[in-house]
């Protein structure tokens, strides 16, 4: 999928290079975005893993859409009604749940919410009071500004990049089955909940799932100000004496995006792609000439565009003792 300047929604056939419009996303601008340490707002492309639907967000902003792509129809207007909204993307990651195509979105600065992308109807549907001036908070209150949210592999789970005051990055995980069909207070205060670390200042870096059950997160170290580059490996069915998610191993190397194959971690930095096991740490192989900011997990292709050129390189077609 891919999105135009111009707000065109296409299908994009990587091999031939032929695109076919399939929608028109009509996300407003917001020209009174006040940048946030140097994050500007941008429209954002989403896709269901099927391909039937489209989100198109503003990242650091407040607005978006979700479009039915096979009837070129919004299903869903989007708003996350601000809240700090210029330090993080716009969250928002499609899942299933019951056949069904979901999409999880911020609704509020401390609220994500599940509907149904077809219909736009709810499925968490839930009241709470606003906190009182003094006195403790109502129940299932939670301090906590939402960020970019990421699926497991396996669509159980959700990795929320989000932080608290003063601030402290803090990534988060929960079930998404059990909020849908048992609990919608499950990603307040659920029993599945859990917190993977905290970082005073640090959010908004990468990370990302390895497997349905550990995920990679980057940066060595507890502050912006001492971050050394790395990647530390945590188990997030496990927990440790904090309470928190186990972590089973950091190493120093990889910078940029992070994305996994389920095997290997890969990471996006300026000076090219290269490939880590997770397992050891250790650096199996790079790949220069491309910096990444997408991937096709089930095609095994990363993608860069970078000043109108597009660079594209397929994993499927190289093994880790052949690459450069």
């Amino acid at each position: 999928m891919a999105l135009g300047e111009d707000g065109t929604i296409s299908r994009w056939d990587v091999a031939t290079g032929r695109h076919e419009a399939v929608a028109t996303t009509t996300v407003p601008e917001e020209p009174e975005h006040d940048p946030f340490d140097g994050r500007q707002l941008r429209r954002h492309l989403h896709a269901s893993q099927d391909g039937r639907f489209a989100a198109v967000v503003n990242d650091y902003g407040r607005f978006g859409e979700v479009l039915d792509l096979r009837a070129g129809e919004i299903t869903l207007d989007l708003e996350n009604d601000g809240g700090h909204q210029e330090t993080v993307p716009f969250s928002l990651a499609f899942g299933q749940s019951r056949g069904r195509c979901v999409v999880i979105h911020r609704t509020e600065w401390n609220r994500l919410d599940v509907s149904d992308a077809r219909t736009g109807s709810l499925l968490t549907e839930r009241s709470l009071p606003e906190p009182p001036e003094q006195g403790p908070p109502p129940e299932h209150h939670l301090d906590y500004f939402h960020g970019a949210l990421y699926v497991s592999p396996d669509g159980k789970r959700i990795l929320d990049d989000g932080w608290v005051w003063h601030p402290i990055g803090f990534p988060s995980v929960w079930n998404l089955d059990r909020w849908i069909e048992d609990n919608v207070w499950e990603s307040e205060d659920g029993p599945s909940r859990l917190d993977v670390c905290d970082r005073a200042y640090y959010w908004n870096h990468a990370m990302t799932w390895i497997d349905s059950r550990r995920i990679a997160v980057e940066g060595l170290g507890d502050d912006d100000e001492e971050m050394l580059p790395g990647a530390r490996i945590f188990d997030t069915t496990r927990t440790d004496e904090h309470g928190m998610a186990v972590e089973l191993l950091a190493f120093e190397g990889p910078v940029g995006p992070f994305f996994s194959d389920g095997t290997r971690l890969f990471s996006g930095g300026a000076s090219g792609l290269s490939i880590w096991d997770p397992e050891q740490g250790e650096l199996l192989g790079t790949v220069p000439g491309i910096s990444p900011t997408r991937h096709h997990a089930s095609a095994g292709q990363f993608l860069e565009l970078a000043e109108g050129v597009v660079r594209l390189w397929d994993a499927g077609r190289v093994g880790a003792g052949s690459m450069g």
